[in-house]
């Protein structure tokens, strides 16, 4: 019947055209790992997280203001040291204590600053880990390792790794879903969600912050002025899949043609599923206001409502919630003040972000909780670096704002919650908070960290390219911390 009725009403061609190219990019792809990859990397423990919701905070945000309490520091507040700036650039530099008040919450104690009203309520689900370090003071190089464990382009992404290793749980949603704020994406752009060298169907799928989150969900409605109905649509995107597969067939099972093909089989499916989960409507009143929908937030030029940020956390339990692997969320974009960025002030920083993100973060924690999808989602939050004990000021750069705080990569506090993590405060820095002191760890023990909660090895979590097994955590040294898992 459906051959009968393309033969009676056949659309035109030009049409077909636009609509399959509008197919082929709405999304990239998640898929099954190889029977190889499932044979050597699961671990002996059993997972429990199935999901990650990874919260990034562009810019670097200043640990020793928001989570990393330092007496000494704030005693100090104000004297003069000789401090390493920059790599082996020692300067003399003035101690900037606190910028705000800290208090302990909750059963663990565990410190957390006044630039958070809500998020304190929390701290006896987050696993506080002081004592990162990371290898690269630029902005654009420590956000790549941070995301591929390189500071180098053309790596595989976490969220690529996650799907590599695990495969899709939802064959109409992308595995890998990334989220940008409206003032702005990362700096070195979709390098942080790209597949690398392995095929592009691993790679992550942006969602646009402002607008309509995808393009082309409906399709074009040229097509269907010529007689294409869904059906017939249906029909075509069958025919595609035929003919590419002998194409492929003819090829050797070329991996790049492969994910060509189950594109247009995703966007097709895409044209209903991610609708119905980007439908904020079905959502109680009540839940979005959880989530700051109806918070003014920070009363300043560049702040945004929270209600921007708690629509993506929303988004984000939407998602893993119809089994979306990974999904990464962007919060910081432009620069300066417009990130997390606080050369020109912490203070004034942390008073734009903090109200953005605090009531979305809390309200998305609270969710997960109740829905019970907290037991199997790790939350992750943090930066590319942390932030300077010291002011801005100081040798040639003499325009800073003496209130402001410089790259920091050797001392980074990020927190995790959910799936089996143990609620505490990790690791140390130094009295001043200047590096990380006591049970320190490189940003790839984080990455072995992830991996293993999700019940991946990244010893044995490896793709084969240029002759060699390349693995997530490279080839240095790495091991999970193992204080934050239960």
């Amino acid at each position: 019947m459906r051959t009968h009725a393309m033969n009676q009403q056949r659309p035109d061609r030009r049409a077909v055209l636009q609509l399959g190219a509008s197919l082929f990019s709405l999304a990239a792809l998640s898929a099954s790992p190889s029977r190889e990859s499932i044979r050597v990397l699961t671990t002996s423990r059993p997972a429990r997280a199935k999901n990650v919701i990874f919260l990034s905070m562009f810019g670097g945000p200043s640990q020793l203001d928001l989570f990393d309490f330092k007496p000494e520091l704030q005693r100090r507040s104000g004297q003069s040291i000789v401090h390493e700036r920059r790599t082996r650039q020692m300067r003399e530099s003035v101690l900037l204590g606190p910028t705000h008040t800290f208090r302990q919450y909750g059963e663990t104690g565990q410190w957390c600053s006044s630039a958070f009203q809500h998020l304190p309520k929390h701290m006896d689900k987050l696993a506080v880990v002081k004592s990162l370090h990371t290898d690269s003071f630029a902005h654009g190089s420590a956000l790549l390792q941070l995301n591929s464990g390189q500071i180098f382009q053309g790596h595989p992404a976490l969220g690529a790794w996650v799907n590599y290793g695990l495969g899709t749980k939802n064959d109409e949603l992308p595995g890998f879903v990334v989220m940008h704020d409206p003032r702005g994406g990362p700096i070195s752009g979709p390098a942080n969600w790209n597949s690398g060298y392995m095929p592009s169907k691993y790679q992550g799928t942006l969602f646009r912050s402002t607008g309509q989150a995808l393009l082309d969900l409906e399709p074009s409605p040229r097509s269907f002025r010529y007689g294409m109905t869904q059906a017939m649509q249906r029909d075509q995107i069958e025919a595609l899949v035929a003919l590419n597969a002998r194409h492929l067939e003819r090829r050797g099972g070329d991996p790049e043609l492969a994910a060509r093909e189950s594109c247009y089989r995703l966007a097709h499916s895409m044209q209903r599923s991610a609708r119905e989960a980007l439908d904020l409507g079905q959502e109680d009143p009540r839940t979005l206001e959880m989530y700051g929908f109806e918070d003014s937030g920070a009363d300043h030029p560049l702040a945004l409502k929270p209600a921007v940020f708690g629509r993506q956390c929303i988004i984000a339990r939407r998602l893993v919630e119809r089994g979306v692997r990974f999904v990464q969320i962007y919060h910081g974009g432009g620069h300066q003040q417009q990130s997390w960025d606080a050369h020109q002030g912490v203070h004034e920083n942390l008073s734009i972000h903090c109200p953005e993100i605090d009531r979305p973060i809390a309200g998305l924690l609270t969710d997960l909780e109740r829905t019970g999808l907290l037991d199997e989602t790790l939350v992750v939050w943090g930066g590319e670096f942390g932030r300077q004990p010291v002011t801005q000021l100081g040798g040639d750069d003499q325009s800073a704002n003496p209130n402001g705080r410089d790259h920091n990569p050797k001392a980074l506090t990020m927190w995790l919650a959910g799936a089996g993590v143990l609620p505490g405060s990790y690791g140390e820095t130094d009295e001043l908070g200047a590096e990380a002191a006591v049970d320190a760890h490189h940003i790839r023990d984080l990455h072995a960290t992830i991996l293993h909660m999700l019940g991946l090895d990244h010893n044995k979590l490896r793709y084969r390219h240029g002759g060699l097994d390349r693995k997530l955590t490279t080839v240095h040294p790495a091991g999970v911390i193992e204080g934050i898992c239960s």
